[in-house]
């Protein structure tokens, strides 16, 4: 295996990952400020029932600050950098605790009633912030980064060498990645798409793992994330596909002329259903783990609210079954990156001119 070109392929990848942290950003949608006293003059209740659907939304959304530890009053977390751009007043950089300072308003900016940022004056802006997955991103590219540079250092130093310790598990993983997923796909044209295709599986793996780490961010949860990923397999398909296919495509050939038109519609529409299944794939499953395991530690303050006895109860089965499904996501987390890594390259392949289709030509 070259494995210096192949590593160097491999961290430009990450970096150009790396930009793809701000996929989250999103235009702002104004809403009229009329109701803002009014949230910042409540108070908050103490007799209040324990709500399981926004505590369990809070956790598996994007914020603006990175919560740490929260209960009753006592409130810690990680305030991020806000970065807005308003097409009228330009750009705003401040961080996200001015608002929880006393602040109502801030730059002309507030918070409304779900915890966005809004506009005062109703004109529309970009929200280039450093969110919670933003920041969660760019910290498991730095640490994909920081361990790939140190096994292809190795790799350089003592090239006969056996390798040992993290070198010894990377190569197996990478060996896996080559051999079981893009070599049976993509034959002569492996090396080519390798770096990218081992970028996704493990970007994707570590921001899973990660994500099951108490107070993580839910990166591959969020569907901005997992679109983008599919947009770099949609427009690499797109760009490096051959005529063979595009004449497949649009012609049917073999096919009698009264289904052709619906053939070839079905095949067009799949074009686009291809990327679109990756990303829902990746979503769901990644955001069903998550609601499942908080749904269960809810059911034991739901009951805990009706009666100690009930709350104690209930916490055994809670908990026999959170720690069931938490492992189940250890095994979920590799296999969502083994399936979108498996479907990029499946995708890849049937676009690419092999040399079977040569061979059935020449025939």
């Amino acid at each position: 295996m070259p494995y210096k070109s192949l590593t160097n392929k491999f961290l430009y990848l990450f970096i150009a990952f790396m930009a793809f942290a701000f996929s989250s950003v999103q235009a702002g949608h104004p809403e009229h400020p009329a109701h803002m006293e009014e949230k910042h003059a409540d108070t908050p209740k103490t007799d209040e029932k324990y709500d399981a659907g926004s505590v369990i939304m809070h956790h598996i959304t994007d914020s603006h600050e990175w919560e740490i530890y929260s209960k009753g009053h006592t409130h810690i977390s990680l305030p991020l950098p806000v970065i807005l751009y308003n097409i009228e007043h330009g750009l705003s950089v401040f961080m996200f605790s001015v608002f929880e300072h006393g602040h109502a308003n801030y730059n002309g900016y507030y918070l409304d009633k779900k915890h966005h940022i809004q506009s005062l004056d109703g004109s529309a802006f970009y929200d280039l912030s450093i969110t919670k997955n933003v920041l969660a991103m760019l910290v498991s590219s730095l640490i994909l980064f920081l361990l790939f540079r140190s096994v292809a250092k190795r790799y350089q130093a003592n090239p006969l060498q056996a390798p040992s310790g993290m070198q010894n598990l990377f190569e197996v993983l990478i060996i896996f990645v080559r051999d079981e997923i893009v070599k049976p796909m993509l034959k002569e044209n492996t090396y080519r798409f390798l770096p990218y295709l081992l970028t996704v599986f493990f970007f994707i793996w570590i921001n899973n793992l990660l994500g099951l780490l108490p107070s993580a961010a839910n990166v591959t949860g969020n569907i901005a994330v997992t679109v983008t990923l599919a947009l770099f397999t949609f427009f690499i398909t797109m760009f490096n596909s051959s005529g063979h296919y595009w004449h497949h495509l649009l012609t049917a050939p073999g096919v009698p002329m009264g289904v052709k038109p619906i053939l070839i519609l079905v095949e067009v529409l799949s074009i686009f259903t291809k990327p679109f299944a990756l990303l829902i794939r990746l979503f769901a499953n990644m955001t069903a783990g998550h609601l499942i395991v908080l749904s269960f530690l809810s059911l034991i303050f739901i009951f805990g609210e009706m009666s100690a006895i009930a709350g104690y109860g209930i916490s055994l089965f809670s908990l026999a079954f959170s720690v069931f499904i938490y492992c189940l996501e250890l095994l979920v987390a590799v296999l969502q990156a083994y399936i979108f890594t498996n479907l990029s390259a499946l995708f890849i392949s049937e676009v690419l001119p092999h040399d079977n289709h040569h061979g059935e030509h020449a025939h």
